[in-house]
């Protein structure tokens, strides 16, 4: 542009009003940054969480198989599905009228608490008194990417930022050399919706999720090119940060002050993630307790169809928990874990239920009691929520799609599903709503997605009707613009 023509954009009315925005969102950003939090409400709940664990389970367990005993289901094994069940409803997979499925695995009671759990868990059972097992639960998305979306976003729809953004966007971080929102994935694939479940979206792009490895080099790319030491580094990022100052003072955009703090974020992240990243400083009872291997590769990650290759004595979820532990010891606020490999619709050898799910459940069975142990025995579960879950729940219904094929597997199901809550505010060993008979239908204390994610925000000390940011113009909100979200006051301490 020359002299003239940038001489008249700088006396237009649009850009000085564009500048004016730019400059007032680049201070807020800045007091951000700065670790001074800028609250997006003039009065927020009392906090009774610090920090989140986020376990999800990529492609969505059976509760019917794990948390929701059916007896009359199992009398009704293999007979066909009544009309009403699917008159009017909409499935991913299943088609005409499929027979129903009972459980294959047997249920107890377990605890004070007297919770029932598949015998899947032996080991989680024994904590099941520090847990609240919702469930309730329902969505409105029956296919997997809209639905974990709108679960870690509050829409279906790409380009909605994560809850972990939210969270660190209202509370800040409270270790500066560390990110404040991290993300571990397992399963060897990628959830369905990718890494727009960890993603920014309309926020600042400081606030978007870093994944970290638990093998190799913890963060891609944060470690010193080849032939340059830490010095040439701090060298190369200031001449940088100056020239990025400069360009912040000419046009006043704040993603140039994110890309500022990130550089310097990953300088001071070369020291501190390779430290707090190494569980092989675990004392042996610790790794122990979780089930965890230092440096642990599992064979599945190089396989075309991880869930063949699938071993109960896969150590990567555990090391995992093992890391989620120590990142919020160091101040994390947001971890988040993704577990690839829940999705048994019985239509190959990686989804038949009956084969599959047991696995899956070793892998995580021991990490889960070993977590929420050691969590405890610290002092830091009643300041650490623990979510577990699906992005919906499985059929009581056989998948029939593939008849030719003796796998057994359930289709997706949104009308209900179980997820279970721990420490950070949540009730001890209750268990949360009811189903029908056949676990089809909530037969009491519904509870919706936009409902878990406003407990969430609320036990953080955050109002989640009040948490917004302008977009589109919107105020945008984790539980959906519109969101009609509840407060179930019975899971809350």
């Amino acid at each position: 542009m020359n002299p003239f023509e940038e001489n008249l954009k700088s006396i237009t009315r649009r850009h000085f009003f564009g500048k004016f925005g730019n400059g007032v969102g680049a201070i807020a950003l800045n007091r951000m940054l700065s670790g001074q939090t800028v609250s997006a409400e003039t009065s927020v709940p009392i906090p009774k969480a610090k920090h989140v664990i986020y376990l999800h389970m990529a492609g969505s367990p059976s509760q019917l198989d794990l948390f929701d005993p059916k007896p009359t289901l199992n009398k009704y094994h293999g007979k066909p599905c009544p009309d009403e069940l699917l008159k009017g409803k909409q499935f991913a997979f299943i088609k005409g009228v499929p027979n129903m499925l009972g459980t294959s695995f047997k249920f107890a009671q377990y605890g004070q608490s007297g919770t029932h759990l598949s015998e899947l868990w032996p080991n989680f059972s024994k904590v099941v008194d520090e847990v609240a097992v919702i469930k309730s639960m329902h969505t409105d998305q029956f296919n997997h990417s809209p639905a974990q979306l709108y679960l870690h976003t509050g829409s279906p729809r790409f380009g909605a930022a994560a809850m972990g953004s939210w969270v660190t966007y209202g509370l800040g971080s409270e270790n500066e050399n560390l990110p404040s929102y991290v993300v571990l994935v397992t399963g060897g694939k990628y959830p369905s919706a990718g890494k727009s479940l960890w993603g920014s979206g309309f926020l600042p792009s400081v606030h978007q999720g870093v994944q970290c490895r638990s093998t190799g080099e913890p963060v891609l790319y944060v470690n010193n090119p080849k032939g340059m030491n830490r010095q040439g580094r701090k060298d190369t990022l200031d001449t940088l940060n100056a020239l990025n100052k400069i360009q912040l003072d000419e046009i006043g955009d704040p993603e140039i002050l994110t890309r500022i703090q990130q550089y310097e974020l990953a300088y001071r992240m070369q020291v501190s993630v390779p430290e707090v990243m190494d569980i092989s400083r675990e004392p042996q009872h610790i790794l122990d307790l979780y089930g965890a291997k230092p440096g642990y590769v599992p064979e599945s990650d190089s396989a075309d169809d991880p869930r063949i290759a699938y071993k109960g004595t896969d150590a990567s979820f555990a090391n995992n928990c093992v890391l989620a532990r120590r990142l919020i010891e160091k101040g994390v606020r947001f971890v988040q874990l993704f577990d690839w490999g829940w999705d048994h619709h019985g239509v190959s050898p990686g989804e038949d239920i009956r084969k599959v799910l047991p696995i899956k459940c070793k892998q995580i069975d021991r990490a889960l009691y070993g977590l929420i142990t050691d969590l405890k025995q610290r002092g830091l579960l009643e300041e650490t929520l623990i979510v577990w879950g699906g992005e919906f729940g499985r059929t009581p219904m056989q998948q029939n799609n593939r008849p030719d094929l003796p796998y057994v597997g359930r289709d997706h199901h949104v009308e209900a599903f179980t997820m279970w809550m721990a420490g950070g505010g949540i009730q001890r060993g209750i268990t949360y709503g009811e189903t029908d008979e056949i676990g089809y239908y909530i037969t009491k204390e519904k509870m919706h997605i936009h409902d878990l994610q406003a407990t969430i925000l609320h036990l953080l000390g955050m109002d989640p009707y009040r948490l917004s940011y302008p977009f589109q113009g919107l105020n945008q909100r984790l539980i959906g613009a519109e969101g009609t979200a509840e407060l179930h006051a019975k899971l809350l301490a």
